[in-house]
C-alpha cells in the first residue's frame, strides 16, 4: 500500500512538471511581440484646394478644423491595422505642380486627389497633371488611388464620369489602380477609411511591397540616376 501510494504521489508531480511546462510556453508563446506592420512610402498629388490636407489630417488623428494648405510638402504616418503609410503630401498650387518630380524617389504609391466639384477648366488641369504624373518612368507601375472628394458639394461628378473623364483605362494601362469616392466631414470620414482600406490591399498585393523590398523597375532605376 506505501508502496502504490508513493507511486501515485510522483506521478502526480511528474503531471504537475508537466503541466508547469506547457503553461510557461504558452504563456512565453502569448507574450512574443506581433511582428512589425510593413510601412509604406506614398506620394499624394493634386491640385491647390482639392482636401489633399483635410484627408490626411483626419487619418492621422489631428485636427483638421483649421487645416492650412500646404506649402511645399509635409509629411503624415497613417496607422492602419495591416500596414502604416508614410504619406508625403505636396503642395497642388501651380507654381509648385512642375517641381512635382523631385518629390517622387522612393514612393511604391501614388494618391491622387480630385475636387469632384471643381470647374470644368481646374478639371482640365486635373487631366493634364494625371497624365503626367502616370507617365512619370520614377512612377512607373506602381498602385495609384485616385480619390474623387468633396461628395457633399453640389454640382460633384462620380467615380464613374471621372473615370471616363480622365481615360483612366487608357493611362493606367498595365497599372493596379482605384478611383473612389469620398466626402471628409468633422463627423464621418466612413467613406476615406474605406477608401484606404481597399487601396492598402491594392498595395500588400504587390509583389515589390510583399517582400519588403522596392523593386525599382527599369524605368525607375534610369529616372533616379537623373534627379
Amino acid at each position: 500500500m506505501p508502496k502504490i501510494l508513493e507511486n501515485i504521489q510522483f506521478a502526480c508531480a511528474t503531471c504537475r512538471i508537466v503541466i508547469y511546462m506547457l503553461c510557461r510556453r504558452l504563456c512565453c508563446c502569448l507574450s512574443l511581440p506581433l511582428p512589425p506592420r510593413p510601412e509604406i512610402n506614398v506620394i499624394c498629388l493634386g491640385l491647390a484646394n482639392s482636401g489633399k490636407s483635410s484627408i490626411l489630417a483626419h487619418l492621422s488623428g489631428e485636427d483638421a478644423s483649421n487645416v492650412e494648405p500646404t506649402i511645399g510638402f509635409s509629411i503624415k504616418a497613417a496607422q492602419f491595422k495591416d500596414c502604416i503609410l508614410n504619406i508625403k503630401e505636396v503642395g497642388g498650387g501651380d507654381k509648385v505642380r512642375p517641381f512635382w518630380k523631385h518629390y517622387y524617389s522612393g514612393s511604391q504609391g501614388i494618391i491622387f486627389v480630385i475636387d469632384s466639384a471643381c470647374l470644368e477648366e481646374d478639371l482640365d488641369d486635373v487631366k493634364i497633371e494625371l497624365s503626367n504624373v502616370l507617365i512619370e518612368p520614377q512612377l512607373a507601375y506602381i498602385p495609384c488611388l485616385i480619390l474623387a472628394s468633396c461628395q457633399d458639394k453640389d454640382g460633384a461628378r462620380s467615380a464613374e464620369q471621372l473615370k471616363l473623364f480622365l481615360e483612366l483605362e487608357k493611362h493606367c494601362e498595365g497599372r493596379k489602380y482605384l478611383i473612389e469616392s469620398c466626402t471628409v466631414t468633422d463627423k464621418d470620414i466612413k467613406t476615406v477609411k474605406a477608401a484606404f482600406e481597399a487601396y492598402i490591399k491594392l498595395l500588400l498585393d504587390t509583389p515589390s511591397i510583399k517582400g519588403d523590398t522596392i523593386e525599382m523597375s527599369p524605368a525607375q532605376k534610369q529616372a533616379e540616376t537623373r534627379y
